[in-house]
């Protein structure tokens, strides 16, 4: 550290332009968590409705005989993993947390899984860990980019299904608490839980209107499952984006805080050094007065 005015003068400045850096990601950060939570919010009532539509199907008769509503579903094969996770540093400990979760989970499978990322800093981690990776997919930047993520998430899975390389699809990500916080969860997305379906299929229609399933049964049936996989990767996604922001909001209040403490120092050592420099001009100037010949 220098002790000029000059030096310190110039800290203060950088410290003064890196804190202003700070709370501009702070306030975007923010923002952020709100689209997402609002992303998440306005999806309830559409997942609600496709819920009812999936019990009506699956009381119908020849829905049942398709899809029994067992209490589990065992895996067969493969499992397919999908690691939801950043592809921009300064969020904390969020790519560690969801990976750990996700390696604690996935070691020592047999067959081996086939793990996609969503996000290059959790790939990054699940590659350290020596987990078998098939892909990865970019962090959409807003609410919009969501729905093309999942739509090639879609193709990626039902390709490697249909092939038979896997008979499952999990879900691991982030997913926002109380009081700012988040921590990592995962959820089998395929095959369909058979608790689920039997919950499901015990739900009461909320009207006194009884529902009808127009066409095939089997056609509206796979129509209602496709929104069910959208809707919930949808929200899988958004929640993890919610949980980033909030991790790197909590990231720039530290460092925000920080650079507050940095800031007092440098101005402390800045007044004192200036005070040291003026008392030496004065007896500088004191010293020179004494110096001169008395008349």
């Amino acid at each position: 550290m220098s002790n000029t005015t000059a030096g310190l003068g110039r800290q203060i400045d950088s410290a003064t332009e890196l804190q202003s850096v700070v709370r501009t990601m702070k306030a975007l950060a923010a923002s952020s968590i709100g689209q997402y939570e609002q992303a998440v919010r306005a999806l309830a009532d559409y997942a609600d409705s496709v819920e009812l539509g999936l019990s009506v199907c699956i009381r119908h008769a020849a829905a049942a005989h398709r899809i029994t509503a067992g209490s589990a579903t065992p895996v067969e094969g493969a499992i397919g993993a999908l690691v939801f996770g950043s592809d921009q540093g300064l969020v904390g400990q969020f790519n560690e947390l969801v990976a750990e979760h996700a390696g604690n989970t996935l070691a020592g499978l047999s067959p081996s899984p086939i793990i996609w990322t969503v996000g290059e800093r959790v790939q990054a981690r699940l590659a350290d860990a020596g987990l078998p990776l098939a892909g990865s997919f970019a962090v959409p930047q807003s609410v919009t980019g969501i729905t093309a993520l999942v739509a090639n998430i879609l193709i990626a899975s039902e390709t490697h299904i249909s092939a038979g390389d896997i008979g499952g699809l999990y879900l691991f990500y982030n997913r926002p608490g109380a009081g700012g916080g988040y921590g990592p969860v995962s959820h089998r997305l395929l095959p369909l839980d058979g608790r689920w379906r039997r919950e499901l299929a015990e739900r009461t229609w909320p009207t006194a209107t009884l529902p009808e399933v127009l066409g095939t049964s089997t056609a509206t049936l796979q129509a209602l499952i496709r929104e069910y996989l959208f809707v919930s990767l949808f929200r899988a996604c958004a929640e993890s984006l919610a949980s980033e922001n909030a991790s790197r909001l909590a990231a720039m209040q530290r460092a925000d805080s920080n650079i507050d403490q940095l800031l007092d120092e440098f101005r402390i050592t800045f007044h004192r050094v200036r005070q040291a420099e003026i008392d030496e001009e004065l007896f500088d100037v004191i010293a020179g007065f004494e110096a001169l010949p008395r008349q």
